[in-house]
């Protein structure tokens, strides 16, 4: 497969969490890519299209975007305006061992099962979303007693606004994606153990298999091999970290052939199947 086509890892957290408030013109746009953590986006001013998992977005100011590990995306960035946003990167080990039972990270997983990745507030929403970035930028250089237990406490606000908005707030309205890529994409999410032949999944949904291929790169940015390779990897590694061995899990995700399975892997995650485990 061609390099060029391989959606890579970006990205390290090695903290709790990190929050990141940056304005330029530029921004750094990168090509797909995919993260070992959750990470949510809140745009104060700018011009910036997502595309999370196949679904696209036109950001507006005050959008939240909920980017779950693992989650293939890119932003496409007007460096022509100011670029203001708040991003922060989450262990979501953190919040579920210190907060059980908060569900603090389940606006991540609604988006996920929802494939709505965007959530947009109403005007009070955005004040409360204002004033928790606000309480957090105003402890961020604390270095006095317990500041990192206010710095944990304010971040811990603005995760309960979001998981508000997941709740009560809908998708914004411009996020076209053709329902037959959305079902594809749903298929091959569901069933990596099984045949995902380009002509197989363009007979499932009944398009010829020239224009699925093509109607698939424009709404998911790559090809149908390389997503489902990726998708098929990403698997294996979580299928791994929980204990499954290394052989069985690259079989239980649809690789025939271990030693493809361990190239491809090293090419991803930088290590083999055996280092990650460990």
């Amino acid at each position: 497969m061609d390099r060029k086509q391989i959606v890579s890892r970006e990205g390290y957290l090695n903290e709790n969490y990190h929050y990141f408030h940056l304005r330029d013109t530029a921004g750094q746009e990168r090509d797909f890519h995919f993260h070992e953590f959750d990470k949510l986006v809140l745009l104060l001013s700018g011009r910036v299209d997502y595309t999370v998992e196949g679904a696209s977005y036109a950001l507006r100011p005050w959008d939240v975007l909920l980017v779950r590990h693992h989650a293939i995306h890119r932003a496409v960035i007007d460096k022509s305006v100011p670029y203001d946003r708040v991003i922060v990167y989450l262990d979501r080990r953190f919040f579920e061992r210190s907060l059980p039972g908060a569900g603090l990270m389940d606006c991540f997983e609604w988006a996920d099962k929802s494939g709505q990745y965007l959530l947009a507030p109403d005007e009070e929403q955005k004040k409360a979303l204002a004033a928790a970035l606000t309480a957090y930028e105003a402890v961020s250089a604390d270095r006095e007693l317990g500041a990192q237990l206010l710095r944990d406490s304010c971040l811990i606000q603005l995760l309960v606004h979001v998981n508000r908005l997941s709740v009560s707030a809908s998708a914004a309205p411009d996020a076209p994606q053709d329902p037959k890529i959305a079902q594809t994409l749903s298929f091959i999410n569901e069933n990596l153990g099984r045949e995902l032949t380009v002509d197989a999944l363009a007979e499932r949904v009944y398009l010829s298999r020239y224009h699925f291929m093509r109607l698939f790169k424009q709404q998911t940015g790559s090809t149908v091999h390389a997503y489902v390779r990726q998708k098929r990897l990403l698997s294996a590694a979580r299928l791994i970290r929980e204990g499954v061995p290394a052989g069985q899990a690259a079989a239980d995700c649809g690789f025939n052939d271990y030693s493809a399975f361990n190239r491809a892997f090293r090419e991803t995650f930088g290590v083999s199947p055996g280092q990650l485990k460990k």
